[in-house]
This record gives C-alpha cells, structure tokens and sequence, in this order.
C-alpha cells in the first residue's frame, strides 16, 4: 500500500510488561496495515494481545519497540500533547464497558467531545442530532443511560465516538456485554458508520458470526500476527 492508501502502519512491534522471568510479552514482533476505508476485525483468545496493541494504535500506550504510524503521523515523534491531540481529533474509541456519564443524557453524551474542542454550540447540536439519527436514537435524546437497553448504550457510545470526525475507529470487544442478536446489529451499525461517514475501523472481536462483516480479519495468537484470515462472503 502506499502512504496516500494506509491508515495504520503497524511495524515490529514489541510490548511487554513486567521484567525477568515473570515478564508478559503481549506483543513480539507485530505488523500489519490498515487501508483508509476498511473495517479490519482482531480476533484472538483472551491474552492473545489483542487490547494491548488496540492501546498502542490508538496512542493510550507505547511499545518497547517498533513503530507506529497512524494517518501519516509516526506516534513515536509526537509528546504527551501531540498525543492528546491526535486522540481527541483523529481516533474515537469504542469500549466495551460503554463508559458514558451516568448524569448526562444521550444527547449530552454524544456532544462531550464537541465541548472539549469548544465547538460552537449550534453546530454542536447539528452533529449531534444527526450522528443520534445515524445510530437509530433520535428519539432517545434526553433519556440517561440508566434509561437505555444495554444496545441503546452502546449505540450512544459508539455516536460520541464519531462526533469529532475521526479518520480512525478503534473498539475493543464493544459487544462483549451484549447478548448475540444485539452485538450482531451493533456490529452492523459499526458497518454502516464507516461506510457513510468515510472513515477507518479497527475492532477486537471474538465472536465468529461478527467477523463475517468485516472486511479483513488479522488474528493474534501469543502476541504475534497469524496468516492473514478472509471473512466469508457477504
């Protein structure tokens, strides 16, 4: 791939945690590339490395080795500002705790971001209105998350996610909490988002029937990338 099509560029990384002989070696030797535009699921057994290498991409951690570049920018040349700032402005997250403000409603939720960057408040009622339409709840604006299904709050997260226009989408497990048929369409909406609002996505999944919407699949086993896994036709 070329620069101008890759979105993350992933090489030689190494991360472990711990010294000597009870060192956890997350991570020995991972590379990979993701292409602007594509929905790339992580698939691997619980310790395979999977949030590990989520938390360096998205610049929550930093690696023993290797490097990281993530539209056009090698995280390596950036200070704890520069980090903050390509979080807040080029990365949403995507947890699978939700991780929403039990206090504030949906459409408060989903319109922090745009706070945080001063945004002007009628163009922060603008996006946020329409990202709610975007994931199906327009009509759920002022309800709190201890008001919504556990789908709804995930929904609401994954709005807040897009709120600033991120090139990159990462999700950790997002429908680990949620029941199949309800992961099934959160994942089908993580689909959609990418596709509408033109952006990147890399989620950490364990669920087979999930990683057939993606458009590649990378699996870790040990820390370390296996041969590359093609989802079966849509």
């Amino acid at each position: 791939m070329s620069d101008g099509t890759t979105m993350v560029r992933v090489t030689d990384l190494h991360r472990s945690y711990g010294s000597g002989a009870t060192a956890v070696h997350a991570l020995r030797g991972v590379s990979f590339e993701v292409a602007r535009g594509e929905l790339v699921a992580l698939k691997g057994r619980s310790g395979s490395g999977k949030t590990t290498l989520l938390n360096l991409v998205g610049g929550l951690d930093t690696p023993d080795r290797g490097r990281i570049v993530v539209d056009g920018t090698d995280l390596a040349t950036l200070d704890e500002d520069g980090l903050l700032a390509l979080r807040r402005d080029r990365i949403g997250f995507v947890f699978q705790s939700f991780g929403l403000i039990p206090v504030l409603t949906a459409a408060e939720n989903v319109g922090v971001p745009l706070r945080l960057r001063k945004t002007d408040p009628r163009a922060r009622e603008e996006r946020v209105a329409l990202l709610l339409s975007l994931v199906g709840l327009a009509d759920h604006a002022e309800q709190r998350p201890g008001e919504l299904s556990g789908g709804q709050q995930q929904r609401v997260a994954v709005a807040r996610a897009l709120a600033n226009r991120p090139a990159l989408l990462i999700a950790d497990e997002p429908t680990g909490q949620l029941d199949a048929e309800t992961g099934l369409r959160v994942m089908e909406l993580l689909r959609a988002v990418v596709r509408s609002e033109g952006l990147t996505a890399l989620v950490a999944t364990h669920d087979s029937q999930l990683l057939d919407l993606a458009d590649r699949v990378l699996e870790l086993h040990d820390g370390v990338v296996a041969e590359p896994v093609e989802p079966a036709p849509r």
